[in-house]
């Protein structure tokens, strides 16, 4: 089984691509996804015990959370040792239901792959990118961005260049949707060519 390993920058299109890996029937682990649910879950007394009055009717309240964390940036440190243990058990779980089924090629979309050293759990990296004014004009166009927002997000974020060089495979997102899903499309193919070329890749999960 090929671990694919996707991330980008913010606004960047790879929750988009996550979804037409998805499209294409391969198996994703959405970590943000992953995220959302722990937030009303089981991270909520965590989370609510660290960061006194972030939770709301049984659920972490995200804004609450970031103004917080704006405020304070020395709190992403207690925050990421909460949420990536428990983000981890569940990519476990993950990787070990598709092994059960047999899956070859299985997508981890994780947004801080390099930053928190998920790159090593992977055999492949794909990067998603586009030209930075796009991703700007993506970015600021969301509900509640800002500029200062944006920049704080981008300051925790490997450059986009550095993401691009470590890359087995970038996916151009500044054209239309079906330019992605054909790109996405050949490195599924390569991917599948490489498997039948070089053996099984990946170890245990």
């Amino acid at each position: 089984m090929i671990r694919v390993g996707l991330t980008g920058s913010i606004g960047m299109g790879k929750s988009t691509s996550g979804k037409l890996f998805a499209e294409a029937g391969i198996p994703v682990n959405d970590a943000d996804a992953v995220v959302h649910d722990l937030y009303g879950g089981e991270a909520v007394p965590l989370v609510e015990a660290a960061f006194p009055g972030t939770t709301r009717d049984g659920a972490v309240d995200r804004q609450e959370l970031g103004r917080q964390l704006a405020s304070d940036p020395s709190g992403f440190k207690r925050l990421e040792a909460i949420v990536h243990p428990l983000v981890q058990r569940r990519e476990r779980e993950f990787l070990d239901k598709q092994t059960a089924a047999g899956a070859d090629i299985i997508v981890l979309d994780i947004p801080l792959l390099f930053e928190t050293g998920a790159d090593e759990r992977v055999d492949k990296i794909v990067v998603v990118s586009c030209d930075p004014q796009i991703q700007r004009e993506r970015v600021l166009a969301r509900p509640g961005m800002t500029e200062e927002k944006f920049n704080m997000i981008l300051s925790r974020q490997t450059p986009d260049a550095e993401k691009r060089a470590r890359a087995d495979y970038i996916i151009d997102t500044g054209g239309s949707i079906d330019a992605a899903r054909e790109q996405i499309k050949e490195i599924i193919a390569d991917l599948r060519r490489q498997a039948a070329a070089n053996g099984p890749t990946g170890g245990e999960p």
